[in-house]
């Protein structure tokens, strides 16, 4: 339900909840929207240092492919951070399972990353979470890189420092890392590196870089005859390679990544009916401190194992707009022509990947949806609005929450799902299990994304 929240500007819905604090969509009646976080100091008074260190961050950036920060607030004891709202969703959601993406599409989106790093490293800041989750898409495709809350400052006044936290989640964090201490451009690099075999492959290729991984033995012995590589051409092959070097001192830097070759070649055109197929966090002090601080912040006392990330800092905060395309149902692309004060009712449905139109009643649809959950022996429960909350594990048997929710939209039934905690490109495996197995019920055909507002039909 819209409600107002400062004079002029309305809330359209809630994007995503953190640990603490959520993600909330406000709109004003030109159709501009704002992301806003909101933290509640009362409830998380140790938030208030990593909100502070957020915030400056945000201010000491600009550039096009960071996410745009237009202004921090305080209220009482609650803290507002308003940031850009990117409707194209997020990077993980583009890129099929196992398949990955067109290398064209990949190559511009990795050189808008590099870019991005570049410039966040010529101010002095790590990002040190780097992954799909946490890459953002506007409504030209630019990517965007969001939720700055475990980056840090490492060089102030000409001089840098090295890091000794473990920050990051363990299939995209460099191996140094999990030695400490380490140089912040070399990890930042690395974690570009397994992003772009993500976007290659649709797949990641360990699920950490240690001596107990064998698939990360195998590939700093040298062999490249397991997949994912055995997908990706030798001259891609060739800068991965030089990027994912397991001494950081080898490692190539972002200089000479822009003159790779693989960087400066023109790639195949992709097939236009192709492309349209396409589908559209942490830090510690010591190993024991379990409270997690992530992208789809975990309840307090999941274990990192579980999750699938590193113990985070004391104190850690951070959640970002990653949930909010995964949650979001609305996007504000809202004709230019309008201009009267209703327009922030009727609001453009976003294009994900990760949701279906269906050809059964609201009540048809979630039986079926609960009746295949039960066959497949998944843990799930449904509330009160009708939104069914999975709970299982991945193939690397790390914990993955995801929901599933039918909703009515301008007379059809819309069967929406997002990633609550996890890995992105897991959930989207388990999701096209789950369409498959539907195929039946779902709604064949191109579809005509209405101009509408979606709404639960259960009240």
């Amino acid at each position: 339900m819209a409600s107002e929240f400062v004079d002029g500007w309305t809330v359209i819905r809630v994007l995503g909840e953190g640990a603490y604090g959520e993600v909330k969509l406000i709109t004003n009646n030109n159709g501009e929207a704002v992301a806003v976080k909101i933290v509640d100091l009362e409830k998380h008074p140790d938030a208030k240092s990593n909100v502070r260190k957020e915030v400056a961050i945000h201010r000491m950036t600009k550039h096009p492919n960071i996410i745009q920060f237009y202004g921090h607030r305080k209220e009482k004891m609650c803290d507002y951070i308003f940031l850009e709202f990117a409707p194209g969703g997020e990077l993980f959601d583009r890129i099929d399972p196992d398949r990955g993406m067109p290398a064209r599409i990949a190559q511009k989106f990795f050189t808008e990353l590099i870019s991005g790093v570049e410039y966040l490293h010529s101010v002095g800041v790590a990002h040190r979470d780097l992954k799909p989750e946490n890459l953002l898409l506007d409504g030209n495709d630019r990517l965007k890189i969001c939720d700055f809350g475990l980056a840090t400052i490492y060089r102030l006044n000409g001089k840098e420092r090295c890091l000794d936290k473990k920050c990051g989640t363990q299939s995209y964090v460099a191996p140094e890392v999990l030695l400490k201490p380490y140089n912040a451009q070399p990890a930042d690099v690395w974690s570009c590196g397994i992003v772009l075999v993500a976007m290659l492959t649709g797949e990641l290729p360990w699920d950490m870089p240690n001596i107990e991984c064998p698939e990360y033995v195998a590939w700093k012995n040298g062999n490249n005859s397991l997949s994912p590589w055995t997908k990706i051409d030798n001259m891609a092959l060739s800068l991965l390679r030089k990027i994912l070097a397991p001494l950081p001192s080898t490692r190539i830097t972002i200089e000479k990544i822009k003159e790779h070759r693989w960087m400066q070649k023109t790639l195949p055109e992709v097939d236009p009916s192709a492309q349209s197929r396409l589908p559209k966090r942490l830090c510690l002090d010591s190993d024991d401190d379990l409270r997690l601080c992530l992208s789809q912040p975990a309840p307090v006392g999941t274990s990192a194992t579980q999750t699938g990330n590193l113990p985070p800092e004391t104190g850690g905060y951070c959640f970002s707009q990653p949930p909010v395309l995964d949650d979001l149902l609305l996007s504000t692309q809202l004709h230019s022509t309008q201009s009267t004060c209703s327009q922030t009712s009727y609001q453009k449905l976003v294009k994900r990947m990760t949701r279906f139109f269906v050809k059964t009643s609201f009540d048809e649809t979630l039986t079926a949806l609960k009746e295949l959950l039960e066959n497949k022996g998944y843990s799930f429960k449904v509330n009160l609005m009708s939104e069914v909350t999975v709970t299982t594990v991945d193939k690397r048997k790390m914990h993955l929450v995801f929901k599933a929710c039918p909703f009515e939209m301008d007379g059809k039934i819309l069967l929406d799902f997002r990633l609550s905690r996890g890995c992105g490109l897991e959930f989207k495996r388990i999701f096209v299990q789950i369409k498959n197995s539907l195929s039946s019920i779902i709604m064949k055909g191109p579809v005509t994304w209405p101009i509408a507002i979606a709404t639960n039909s259960v009240p």
